[in-house]
C-alpha cells in the first residue's frame, strides 16, 4: 500500500476508536442524568437508606428531624442532623435536593 493510504486507513481507524469512546461516555452520562434527585421533604427510610454512606440509624434520623424541624429549606440543612458531617453530606449532594412544600 501506498503511505499516504495507509495514513488514511489509520487516520479512520482513529476517528472510529474516538467516536465509539464518544457514544459510551454520552450513553453513561444520559443514564446518570435521568436518574431523579431524591427529594428529602419526601423520602422514606428506606429511600433514604439507598444513599452512599446513609444507613438505617441515620436515615431514620433525617425522617425524625424533618417530621420534628419541619421541611429541609436546603440540602445543607442535613448538617443539623446527628450523624450527617460535611464529609457525608458532599458525598450525597448530588443525589438530593429539598423542594419546599406546596403552601396549602
Amino acid at each position: 500500500m501506498k503511505r499516504e493510504t495507509l495514513g488514511v486507513a489509520y487516520f479512520l481507524i482513529l476517528c472510529a476508536a474516538i467516536l465509539m469512546v464518544v457514544q459510551t461516555v454520552g450513553a453513561q452520562c444520559g443514564k446518570d442524568s435521568a436518574k431523579k434527585l431524591l427529594d428529602l421533604n419526601t423520602a422514606t427510610v428506606e429511600q433514604l437508606e439507598e444513599l452512599p454512606e446513609i444507613g438505617p440509624t441515620t436515615a431514620k434520623a433525617i425522617v425524625r428531624f424533618r417530621e420534628k424541624s419541619g421541611p429541609f429549606r436546603r440540602v445543607e440543612d442535613l448538617l443539623a442532623v446527628r450523624g450527617i458531617t460535611k464529609r457525608r453530606l458532599e458525598k450525597i449532594r448530588p443525589l438530593v435536593t429539598a423542594i419546599p412544600p406546596a403552601p396549602k
